[in-house]
């Protein structure tokens, strides 16, 4: 009797243990996904790639929540061609040859044959080495082409020539923008604007250029000038909504994307914004709306159909969700994102083999995809399959220091689970160093 009681007790221990372990796993879990939402639907944290062009933008960030890139801050021209027949060259005198060299040049830029182009500006900087106006046109030129090296050295010497020349600066300041050095196209940019106080574009691409270096209040100060300047400008408005974002102040966003609309009835980007800002102050009806809205202007919206999928999900309507995501699959078979998130609620539903299908896709199409990989472990886990777990969780701290902590405690949990002692208490170890908390509460457990 005594060694069935024993047994009994065992029994007993055993099942505590289990059922213990399973709310631990349940907590780490739903920890997961909720970080996986927060980091997937705060779009604009990874950034946007500014692609600058002397022509005006036509594409705007249009916070899709993995901030996929879409020449968020195409940079607008200003004055960037001067005609030798309406405005005496800077710097030099107007012969009969020269004008007719620079105003083909002027043709050829225009039609965007810039290759002729820069051949005509150069045969009127070789009859008078000192036309700024020549150096500038061949500067935009270069620029055209994607030299911003060449280009950068003729705007310098235009601006040699006529110190006062703020078209050359605003021109250099684009260059500079398009290679990434962010300080001194804002020199330049400031240089055109001290020289023409109501350059928009000046304001305008310094504004682009602060919100790349994260400096969001000088960009909204100069995005506010442009509206000054142009009150029905709609570009500025999307733009300065995207800081005000950026910056928590989600009322403001909403009042500035209320404009663009406003301004603009059929800009689904603006709808698709808002609607982020909106779920952001749990306004969930009025975010379903507005994306529903962006799909209605553009059926081919994959991002605002993964948007509305996320509010769909954070509601518990998770046939909805799946719905979406499905939709931007559809639109967009690259969409890893869109795998991911729609792997999530698999897994909520406990449809197990779609989730690891989908985790599978996501990770084919971005080999370095963490959550993907820390969901797909838990899978693994799931299924009893502790090995592929462990490398799954294994990856995630190879890839991703900002995941390690979490990585390390789920791996610290597959290991107790599998009787590996030591090793879960290294694992809980790192993570507790790594703050978290769990962590420290299950190394506790093991000493």
């Amino acid at each position: 009797m005594p060694r069935f009681r024993t047994a009994y007790i065992i029994s007993q221990e055993y099942k505590r243990k289990k059922r213990r372990f399973r709310v631990i796993l349940g907590i780490v879990c739903l920890f997961a996904i909720l970080i996986f939402y927060s980091q997937i639907i705060d779009f604009i944290d990874r950034s946007e790639d500014i692609s600058s062009v002397p022509s005006k933008p036509s594409n705007k960030d249009n916070f899709s929540v993995q901030n996929r890139s879409t020449d968020l801050d195409k940079s607008r021209s200003g004055s960037m061609k001067r005609s030798a027949t309406t405005s005496k060259p800077s710097g030099g005198t107007l012969t009969k040859d020269l004008e007719i060299y620079y105003n083909r040049g002027v043709t050829y830029y225009e039609s965007g044959d810039y290759d002729n182009a820069i051949v005509e500006f150069s045969k009127a900087i070789g009859i008078n080495l000192r036309y700024s106006d020549a150096y500038y046109m061949r500067g935009n030129a270069y620029y055209k082409r994607g030299q911003y090296d060449q280009a950068i050295s003729d705007y310098t010497k235009a601006i040699e020539i006529n110190p006062r020349y703020a078209e050359a600066y605003y021109g250099r300041g684009l260059a500079y923008h398009d290679k990434g050095q962010y300080d001194q196209a804002i020199f330049d940019y400031t240089k055109a604007i001290e020289i023409n106080p109501r350059f928009a574009e000046a304001y305008y691409n310094r504004g682009n250029a602060y919100y790349k270096k994260g400096q969001y209040d000088q960009a909204i100060s100069d995005y506010s000038k442009v509206i000054k300047i142009n009150a029905r400008d709609a570009e500025v408005y999307f733009k300065r909504g995207i800081c005000y974002y950026k910056k928590g102040q989600y009322d403001q966003a909403i009042i500035d994307f209320n404009e663009v609309i406003e301004i603009n009835p059929k800009d689904a980007d603006a709808y698709n914004n808002r609607g982020l800002a909106y779920y952001k102050k749990g306004q969930y009806v009025l975010a379903i709306s507005d994306f529903s809205k962006a799909i209605e202007i553009n059926l081919k919206y994959a991002e605002a159909y993964y948007n509305r999928g996320l509010v769909y999900y954070v509601k518990g309507q998770y046939d909805q969700a799946i719905s979406d995501y499905t939709k931007a699959i559809e639109i967009n078979p690259g969409y890893a994102e869109a795998y991911c998130a729609r792997g999530s609620v698999y897994d909520i539903k406990r449809q197990f083999e779609q989730a690891l299908s989908d985790y599978n896709k996501a990770i084919w199409i971005n080999p370095r995809y963490d959550i993907a990989y820390y969901n797909r472990g838990f899978i693994y886990y799931k299924k009893g399959q502790y090995d592929q777990a462990i490398s799954d969780f294994s990856k995630v701290i190879e890839i991703s220091p900002w995941y390690a902590g979490v990585a390390y405690n789920a791996r610290g949990l597959v290991y107790r689970e599998k009787g590996q002692f030591e090793r879960a208490k290294e694992d809980f170890k790192k993570a507790c160093d790594l703050g978290i908390i769990q962590a420290c509460e299950e190394l506790k457990k093991l000493k």
